[in-house]
């Protein structure tokens, strides 16, 4: 998932204000979770005044949104391998490998953990997962082209389909995920797409 990388943004002091509260709000959200973020928290850890975080963001949904949304604009390194079978257990292998990260894990599941108690949090979220599926969705346009797929597949399902395991072993089952179940997860949506299914 990764929403947690900041990008090289523009400068100025704006720029500067919303990437010190994104980031406080990061810590926050990790440290004490969607109950316990508060914008007064954000505010003192950013360094900026509370009436400008309330004026900008308004609440702590406003700021775990304006998060996401940042977050849904930055890239993220899609696998090119030269294979559908490459790419896809790539791109699996990044999600797996950015919840198991120490650093990155937690804020990713942090923000899956908001979306389930907050309804503009779950609009966030759906909204940073489509900017996501699209950017990775790129791996199956190639392959169509290769003559690797159909051209009638639907290239976001294949991705989303690829991806879900991954979720539901992590926040549904509360299972790890190996690098072989990341890989098993890839297979069995290539190989649906390449049956017609998707």
């Amino acid at each position: 998932m990764d929403a947690s990388q900041p990008g090289k943004r523009p400068g100025g002091r704006s720029a500067r204000v919303r990437d010190a509260v994104r980031q406080a709000t990061l810590a926050e959200l990790v440290e004490r979770g969607f109950s316990g973020l508060t914008v007064e928290n954000v505010a003192e850890r950013s360094g900026v005044h509370k009436t400008t975080v309330y004026r900008r963001w308004g609440s702590v949904a406003g700021l775990i949104s304006d998060a996401l949304e940042l977050a849904s604009e930055e890239s993220w390194p899609i696998p090119d391998t030269g294979t559908i079978e490459g790419d896809l257990r790539g791109i699996v292998q990044l999600v797996r490998s950015g919840f198991a990260d120490p650093e990155l894990g937690p804020v990713s599941s942090a923000f899956v953990a908001a979306a389930v108690q907050n309804d503009e949090a779950a609009r966030a979220l759906h909204e940073f997962f489509v900017a996501r599926h699209e950017q990775s969705a790129e791996v199956v346009r190639r392959a169509v082209v290769r003559g690797e797929l159909p051209d009638l597949v639907d290239v976001r399902e294949v991705i989303r389909v690829a991806v879900a395991p991954v979720y539901y072993r992590l926040f549904v089952a509360h299972e790890p995920v190996t690098e072989r179940d990341a890989d098993r997860a890839a297979d069995a949506a290539l190989a649906a797409a390449r049956a017609g299914v998707l």
